[in-house]
């Protein structure tokens, strides 16, 4: 593919850009392609150094991300920033870890420029719960195990649990379970899986810094998991993966840092 084929980049535009789980090979052409014309990029805490290189020379960098137990700027700041700079006739990326549309309030972002009247692109990006794992040597789905997978956030706006889960539902229905940010709450995630009906033996995994020199995997069970946890202590961003697909690692773990 040629750079003549992708899409104009305009002035007083925003595209908001997934950046994958941390590896600068999963961005897209796209991503890429946004970050060699853009006026400003406004990144998120988590996206990798190494893809930061890759914004043209000259270009204005904000870094602007969440991150938990951190001092954050409110997500009305970051639109009304996106708006701001875009009424400027900036060509503004928006970096965002992962896919923008998955936990990354991308669709907040959106539907503030859209309020405003700004042109904006959506650069879908590989989000975690899939190419995290298979960085770390676990399928999201095999056929041999499961045919179904849900993605769940760890934590709501308040930093706990997110109102109105059905975990009985949940634990029959999704034989392989995903959660992201969830290492604060894992007590408690443990604790409803067990008592939905989920086996303290049944594999569980937690990926830390998925995709990056520095991951790391750490396979247990549900009723030992937060006690190893508690022992590692695995640096967030971490993903914690319940359910069958983690008992493939010891065959697919292929990944060595680069």
């Amino acid at each position: 593919m040629t750079t003549h084929s992708l899409p104009e980049f305009g002035p007083g535009s925003v595209w908001l850009v997934g950046a994958g789980p941390g590896d600068p090979g999963l961005m897209t052409l796209l991503a890429v392609h946004a970050l060699a014309h853009a006026d400003v990029v406004v990144h998120d805490a988590l996206v990798d150094p190494r893809i930061l290189s890759m914004i043209r020379p000259g270009a204005d960098i904000e870094p602007m991300g969440k991150r938990g137990g951190h001092v954050s700027p409110p997500q009305t700041e970051i639109n009304a920033r996106l708006v701001e700079l875009a009424r400027q006739g900036k060509r503004v990326a928006r970096l965002k870890g992962g896919d923008p549309f998955v936990f990354g309030r991308g669709a907040e972002e959106a539907l503030a420029l859209a309020e405003a009247g700004i042109p904006f692109r959506i650069v879908p990006g590989i989000t975690a719960g899939v190419g995290g794992l298979a960085y770390a040597g676990i399928p999201a789905t095999s056929r041999s195990c499961n045919s179904a997978v849900a993605f769940i956030t760890g934590h709501g706006q308040d930093g706990s649990l997110p109102e109105g889960f059905d975990w009985d539902g949940l634990a029959r229905g999704a034989p392989v379970m995903v959660f992201y940010m969830a290492l604060r709450q894992l007590d408690e995630v443990v604790a409803r899986l067990l008592a939905a009906g989920r086996k303290p033996t049944e594999p569980v995994a937690v990926v830390s810094k998925a995709a990056t020199p520095e991951q790391s995997v750490l396979e247990s069970t549900l009723g030992q998991i937060a006690a190893d946890v508690k022992a590692a202590k695995p640096a967030p961003p971490a993903l914690l993966v319940v359910g069958c697909v983690v008992g493939l690692r010891k065959m697919l773990d292929w990944w060595e840092p680069c």
